[in-house]
């Protein structure tokens, strides 16, 4: 790392920040920061006003939602329905994405979430929801530069020596903007979209009342519980409403890689006075997309190494703080030419209750010891199962206990039977999805698909094993300690891991170009029964 210790700002034992920074973050004299607290209160006193439906039709809004949606659908069942297989997906995602685009905000932001989904939903949905991240029609110059000077109640020249016109980037909230300080410090500027606080609220009222309607109508749906859903959605983007909540996020998470010691991750300094409830303005950080795989053969960066900090990272602070960032998709993340990676918008921020961290700590002792009941336990302690849940009979149920079978052996109907099975078992004991969780199993698809893109030859049961032992050695003693175990109970079962990946305890190794291929003959097996 650049630099000697008497070199480094003050702020670098604070956080994960860079070694030369523009100027130093020292939290009690931020004039923004004391308030925080307070707001993210205010934003939990009004979600139960949000999320309940209302007696009456929420409006013209709800037609307009209706509308366009409807006009998708329609549309691709005269022509493109007529394609079939991939092309008839893509053609309907397509209208959706675009009917998302129309609509604004709140439903971009329900395609990002999408769009991070690989390996849940389609990919040709996935695909098509990709270009709400950074391709969302960009608001005028005129429009951004009459929200910052009303924020920071002055005119954008006194201010800054230059401000680019065209954005580097424009998502469902925000876009984001390159400028220069007057002093000559190069940094991003984040400015809200006019009035989206206005239109969020108005569909968070269309989605509270549509919610309740789609319980029981679609298994996908009512696994999901369409209600709580909304819930967690509706907390997630009123946070997001506020750059002051997003800018303490982003001193908070550089906090805990800093106290876990993870400087392979960096962290923009938000300005100390330059920060408003819809103006972010941070130092600007260098480097490329996380999913640029040619970048990293030009700067010799390992992509496995990148990887294996990434994941570990993410896992470390969730686990040991209960913090971590909750967005991780290739927009959000840029690798320096050093190799560590930039983390950028803290907008989605996963913050556990000491309870729910708790119970994910034993959700990965138990996944790593092949341990069902556990594992059950610790998701119902995290909400997904209501706390009466009888964990030996949901077991059972599930065929958890059962001998492992292969999938990829199974024929179309047996493999279309057997995830009826499960989703129906999972209705009956009121499965949901809890906010925490959401987020973390998102990352976890998002680092699945890294895995995918930049390193397809990696052993993954031999990078499981490497990180269980890594937590076992780092932290063993004190998560032992926390959730009521001896250090010396603690045993990694590779069998189990590769009972999780379908495969029997012949197999030796497992590449995720592997997985890939077992889940696309899957995937072909089950299009023959449909």
């Amino acid at each position: 790392m650049n630099g000697s210790p008497t070199e480094r700002p003050d702020d670098y034992e604070l956080g994960v920040f860079t070694e030369n920074g523009p100027w130093t973050v020292v939290p009690d004299e931020l004039v923004w920061y004391a308030d925080v607290e307070a707001l993210r209160a205010a934003t939990r006193r009004r979600l139960p006003a949000l999320i309940t439906p209302s007696r009456r039709f929420p409006g013209r809004r709800t037609l307009k939602v209706v509308r366009h949606f409807g006009a998708g659908v329609v549309a691709w069942f005269l022509t493109g329905r007529r394609k079939g297989g991939s092309e008839s997906t893509a053609d309907l995602s397509r209208r959706m994405r675009e009917a998302a685009e129309i609509l604004g905000p709140t439903y971009i932001k329900l395609g990002q979430i999408i769009s991070s989904g690989e390996g849940i939903f389609p990919p040709e949905l996935v695909a098509e929801f990709i270009k709400c991240r950074d391709q969302v029609p960009a608001e005028t110059f005129d429009k951004v530069r009459a929200v910052v000077e009303a924020e920071l109640g002055r005119p954008m020249e006194h201010v800054f020596a230059s401000f680019e016109r065209t954005p580097i980037a424009a998502a469902s909230i925000a876009q984001v903007h390159a400028a220069t300080l007057l002093d000559g410090t190069n940094v991003v500027v984040k400015v809200q979209r006019p009035s989206v606080d206005e239109l969020v609220h108005q569909d968070l009222a269309v989605m509270a009342w549509i919610a309740p309607m789609l319980v029981g109508r679609i298994p996908v749906a009512s696994l999901a519980n369409p209600p709580a859903l909304v819930e967690v959605f509706a907390h997630t983007i009123s946070e997001e409403l506020d750059f002051r909540v997003e800018a303490a996020n982003m001193l908070d998470v550089a906090q805990v890689f800093a106290k876990l010691g993870q400087r392979q991750f960096v962290v923009p300094r938000p300005h100390a006075e330059l920060v408003t409830r819809r103006v972010l303005v941070m130092e600007r950080l260098d480097g490329f997309r996380f999913d640029d795989l040619e970048s990293y053969q030009e700067h010799g960066v390992d992509t496995h190494e990148v990887v294996r900090s990434g994941m570990i990272g993410f896992m470390e602070g969730a686990l040991i703080h209960g913090v971590f960032h909750g967005d991780l998709h290739g927009g959000n993340l840029y690798v320096r030419p050093d190799g560590r990676t930039a983390l950028l918008d803290f907008g989605i921020t996963g913050r556990m209750s000491e309870k729910r961290r708790l119970a994910f700590v034993k959700l990965l002792i138990a996944g790593t010891m092949n341990d069902a009941i556990g594992q059950l336990g610790a998701l119902r302690d995290l909400g997904a199962l209501p706390d009466d849940t009888d964990l030996d009979q949901v077991a059972h149920d599930l065929g958890l206990m059962d001998e492992i079978v292969d999938p990829t052996t199974m024929q179309p109907e047996e493999l279309v039977a057997e995830l009826q099975r499960v989703v129906k078992a999972l209705l009956g004991y009121g499965a949901r999805m809890p906010k925490e969780l959401m987020l973390f199993v998102k990352n976890m698809v998002f680092l699945d698909g890294a895995i995918a893109r930049l390193a397809p030859d990696l052993d993954l049961i031999a990078e499981i094993a490497h990180v269980a032992t890594y937590f076992a050695t780092t932290h063993g003693m004190e998560l032992a300690a926390q959730v009521g175990m001896e250090p010396t109970e603690y045993e990694f079962d590779a069998d189990g891991i590769r009972a999780a990946f379908g495969v029997d305890g012949s197999v030796e190794s497992l590449t995720y170009r592997e997985l890939q291929e077992r889940r696309a003959t899957i995937r072909r097996r089950l299009r023959a029964r449909a």
